[in-house]
């Protein structure tokens, strides 16, 4: 049985690809190499010894898709990452974003729905939460008016899937990451933003290697002990086995429900501050940073409550923020040529 993991020379997508040949699964890639890079095939191979199947495919094209599971027959479970995911971009072109995310969903939904029984697993977001009331946020935290057309996406794509799925031979899971940091600790893979970062701590090492004239911290002015926004920073490679966990979940028929939902963080926040901090002390760079106005759109706190996912998925990240700042540290080092 072969397993699509659709962007899967992304971020999180190659991760997960890796995790997945090391337990012994087949998979073939999707990605349309829009924001990711045909190399990271070359750093998968390298450290799982295989090569995955790739299909470049954009797949927001009906008869690509279409075509892609007449060629796979056999591709029966799917893990879906490929989608646009820049929050600033999604308020500027919306339309974008809702043909990218749904659009290419949708079409996935209607291969899978035509297997006997078949598996999805959803790459979903923190960001359905909206600002909670309470913290650490579960589960069952009421899903608030998305505060992006990029978090409208992530929403209605989890109605869709749960529609689909009770109408159908779908079971799905859908995991809620917090914030994905880090990368592999053999340094062939990481996190490569193409253009400007949207995330933390690419900034931060771009700004330590050189590439940054200065890294801006949006506003000091939040109810929080330092001023700064709190996030849940969890490993990429933790997160990437969540993934496999899950698939596996339900391959062997364990899932309670059609469509079950996890969160997948550590169950600590740390500010903004904390986390230049803890990069500083780990690597021995000193960063140049300064704040300014708050950011439009920016949450005060989330972290997760990872009791479900612990108990119930049987997943618990066990890698600290530290060691994923000392592998971003090292892979920022290699990408520009500086180990």
């Amino acid at each position: 049985m072969k397993i699509l993991v659709t962007g899967g020379l992304g971020f999180i997508g190659s991760h997960t690809v890796v995790e997945l040949q090391n337990e012994g699964f087949d998979v073939v890639v999707i990605d349309d190499l829009s924001n990711s890079s045909i190399e990271v095939l070359d750093g998968i191979t390298a450290i799982t010894g295989k090569k995955p199947d790739f299909e470049q495919i954009d797949l927001r094209d009906k008869a690509a898709v279409q075509a892609f599971f007449s060629k796979y027959n056999d591709v029966a479970s799917i893990i879906h990452f490929a989608a646009s995911k820049a929050v600033g971009e999604s308020v500027e072109n919306p339309l974008l974003y809702y043909e990218n995310n749904l659009g290419s969903l949708v079409y996935l939904l209607r291969g899978l729905q035509q297997k006997e029984k078949s598996h999805f697993i959803f790459s979903s977001s923190c960001t359905v939460y909206g600002q909670a009331e309470k913290m650490p946020i579960t589960e069952d935290a009421p899903i608030q008016v998305a505060m992006s057309p990029y978090g409208n996406t992530k929403q209605i794509g989890e109605e869709i899937i749960t529609d689909v799925a009770n109408v159908s031979n779908i079971n799905a899971i859908l995991l809620r990451y917090f914030n994905p940091v880090g990368a592999h600790d053999s340094v062939m893979i990481g996190e490569l933003p193409k253009g400007t970062p949207q995330n933390l701590v690419p900034f931060i090492t771009q700004t330590a290697i050189g590439l940054r004239e200065q890294l801006s911290v949006f506003g000091d002015d939040y109810p929080t002990p330092d001023g700064t926004c709190i996030r849940d920073y969890i490993h990429v490679v933790d997160l990437a086995k969540a993934h496999v966990t899950a698939l596996k979940r339900l391959i062997d028929n364990k899932n309670a429900d059609k469509v079950e939902v996890f969160n997948l963080g550590t169950g600590k926040g740390n500010s903004v501050l904390e986390v230049i901090n803890a990069f500083e002390k780990v690597t021995g760079q000193k960063l140049n940073y300064r704040i300014v106005a708050r950011r439009a759109g920016d949450i005060t706190e989330a972290y997760a409550d990872t009791a479900k996912a612990n108990n119930v998925l049987g997943w618990k990240a066990g890698l600290t923020m530290e060691d994923a700042l000392a592998s971003a540290w090292k892979w920022e080092k290699k990408v520009r040529g500086k180990e």
